[in-house]
């Protein structure tokens, strides 16, 4: 554990989707149970936070300012400011049990976001693509719980997790269309402590992926095999993101 730092004691209930702004020089992240976003000024050390009325999964940066969030009330505009929500479409309100879980944006500015189940773990989930016209489409369903959103630094390649399924999937992904197909396995858990949980890639191509109950947050190369392991002093690691200056 050589080097680990605890930068906020936040004790949240569920902390996850860390996002960097580099605008900002700052850190925001969720506690989906509070439910609330969090914002750390690293050069400060301070801690702001805006609570929300309801869970929520992950937050993505605005190019104008300000966030957007998954929420189990579908997807919103946020001024971490005010607090101010703006929704902006809510593809399952039909689906009271069911609640946003993680989610990215990928380099043109489209958000995926997959839901889940949070009564029960049936696969009740999908996976959705928001563009940047508030159009939303479901790209996948079948999912108990969505994990791992990233894309390669070519984009050709779209990385996802069912966290209770074990796996971790490529997807070939058109970054003009948004378009996803041919679904591949990249790593298989099945058998390990820890199950795929949030993921982000690194300027190699590597895959970062945090290991929910694992304990551990393990580096794969392109190719699927694991040639860095970072353990943690904590069993539920939900994700990992990089920050800083020189990211």
């Amino acid at each position: 554990m050589t080097g680990l730092e605890c930068v906020v004691p936040g004790r949240n209930r569920l902390g996850e989707s860390p996002v960097w702004s580099v605008r900002e020089g700052a850190l925001y992240w969720v506690d989906s149970r509070a439910p609330a976003v969090y914002r750390l000024d690293p050069a400060t050390g301070e801690v702001r936070s805006c609570p929300l009325p309801a869970l929520v999964g992950c937050i993505v940066l605005r190019r104008r300012g300000g966030l957007i969030a998954a929420l189990q009330t579908g997807f919103h505009a946020l001024d971490f400011a005010t607090g101010a929500l703006t929704p902006i479409v809510d593809p399952e309100a039909d689906l009271p049990e069911n609640r946003f879980n993680d989610g990215r944006a990928d380099r043109r500015g489209r958000i995926w976001s997959g839901t889940m189940n949070d009564v029960r773990r049936d696969p009740t989930g999908s996976l959705y693509r928001l563009d940047p016209d508030h159009r939303c489409t479901k790209m996948r369903d079948d999912i108990i719980v969505p994990n791992s959103l990233c894309w390669s630094p070519d984009d050709r390649t779209m990385y996802f997790a069912d966290t209770y399924r074990f796996r971790i999937m490529t997807y070939d992904f058109d970054a003009d269309s948004g378009t996803i197909a041919g679904m591949k396995l990249f790593a298989d858990l099945t058998g390990r402590p820890g199950r795929p949980d949030g993921s982000t890639v690194d300027a190699d191509g590597c895959l970062w992926n945090a290991e929910f109950q694992g304990g551990r947050v393990v580096r794969y190369t392109p190719d699927g095999r694991i040639d860095r392991t970072i353990d943690l002093p904590v069993t539920p690691v939900t994700s990992c993101s990089f920050g800083g200056a020189d990211l």
